[in-house]
């Protein structure tokens, strides 16, 4: 969004499919920003496992202490990756204090930094104590642009020195003194492994994606109020988690994002709404890739699949092809800033209110009816979703 690129923070989430190792990643981005976290809370109901990137500079911020609640909630399995480590962080023992201690849970290194800042050399693969260079600057990765190199190769222990020494140090104390992985505890959310690197080299990020490849768990079974809904199941069920407006500004669409919980997905079926009844038609059903978007000819448990909608779908919504099932845990939270809003122009109040109601559908932002006169009331849960809202209305639909 236009807003995003000039703030540089993300405010809606985002879906994205990709392909690694045979193995379909559906990855689900979420603002980091408090003041959506309803928008957050809501599409971590649709995951299977997280990715908790932690600033190695900053260490655990509020923000990060609210989602991991969620995610323990629901015994989500949490990977760690301590990012920035090519900048003048705190130390990385420090780190994993800090994360055992603030979040309750326990951390595994998988591997470990050499150096910070300007000095950062690399990470040191601990199971197989061998070395993986870093090179500043690398945004386009080939399997071999980082060398790896053997620890105790004499050459690299001259060239880095102290700062290698120490790290073997802090890795030989972790070995003694930190627990082993043990595979069940974190599929039960209670350990994380953790990974050093800098996303914006695009460095650590093959091994972020190798350990979701290996370690995080397929989709799993759904509860449902009527019974428990498992992903081999043959007839299909999905849940709306996500209603976005006008992702593509030329054409004024709203798509539903569906979390696809059994079945297998076939462009064209016959879908039925739980909530009233309705039929939906899914024959211009897409997938996410980037800026990308393709119509998608079949699915599976665990995908994300975008349905085009014009107000028939709500979040919340469970889809089916004919049994009445309901899913649960969607959190919708109680607004605690509220604000008047009005047209400036009274010749725009029309694109004010099917804005309004549309933002309203998707969850950025409440939106009260007074019994009596015309000002709507908008609720929110932080100042910055208005400011959001206010641009939005101006942009995307001129009022």
């Amino acid at each position: 969004m236009e807003i995003e690129k000039q703030r540089g923070i993300s405010v809606a989430s985002s879906v994205m499919q990709m392909e690694y190792r045979d193995c379909i990643i559906n990855l689900l981005d979420t603002p980091g920003h408090q003041d959506f976290s309803e928008d957050t809370y809501r599409v971590l109901t649709a995951v299977d496992s997280a990715l908790m990137v932690i600033d190695a500079a900053n260490g655990v911020e509020s923000q990060t202490l609210r989602l991991l609640e969620v995610c323990r909630a629901r015994n989500t399995p949490i990977v760690t990756f301590i990012n920035k480590m090519d900048r003048e962080v705190k130390p990385p023992m420090e780190l994993m204090d800090e994360i055992e201690t603030a979040l309750g849970i326990e951390v595994v290194p998988f591997t470990w930094p050499v150096g910070m800042g300007k000095s950062f050399a690399g990470v040191i693969d601990i199971a197989n104590m061998r070395m993986r260079m870093f090179k500043a600057g690398e945004d386009r990765v080939t399997e071999d642009s980082h060398a790896v190199v053997d620890v105790n190769d004499p050459a690299l222990k001259e060239r880095l020195g102290a700062d290698l020494e120490n790290a073997l140090a802090e890795v030989a104390l972790i070995k003694e003194a930190m627990p082993a992985f043990d595979l069940e505890a974190f599929l039960a959310g209670r350990q994380s492994p953790v990974f050093f690197g800098s996303a914006i080299n695009n460095f650590g990020v093959r091994e972020i994606l190798n350990t979701l490849v290996e370690l995080a768990p397929s989709p799993g079974s759904r509860k449902a109020l009527q019974r428990e809904v498992s992903p081999a199941e043959n007839k299909f069920s999905a849940v709306v988690f996500k209603i976005q407006a006008n992702m593509d500004p030329a054409h004024r669409d709203r798509v539903a994002f569906l979390r696809i919980c059994s079945g297998h997905f076939q462009r064209g079926m016959k879908l039925k709404i739980c909530r009233n009844g309705k039929e939906v038609r899914t024959n211009n059903a897409l997938s996410f890739l980037s800026q990308r978007r393709d119509i998608l000819d079949e699915a599976f448990p665990g995908d994300i699949i975008g349905l085009p909608n014009h107000g028939l779908l709500r979040l919340g919504d469970t889809l089916t092809e004919g049994e009445q099932l309901q899913f649960t845990g969607l959190p919708f939270f109680a607004p605690e800033i509220f604000r008047m809003v009005e047209s400036a122009d009274p010749l725009r109040s029309k694109q004010l209110r099917t804005g309004l109601m549309q933002l309203g559908e998707e969850g950025a932002i409440q939106v009260f009816r007074p019994m009596a006169g015309g000002t709507m009331l908008l609720g929110a849960f932080g100042q910055l979703q208005f400011e959001v809202v206010s641009h939005r209305l101006q942009t995307e639909y001129g009022a």
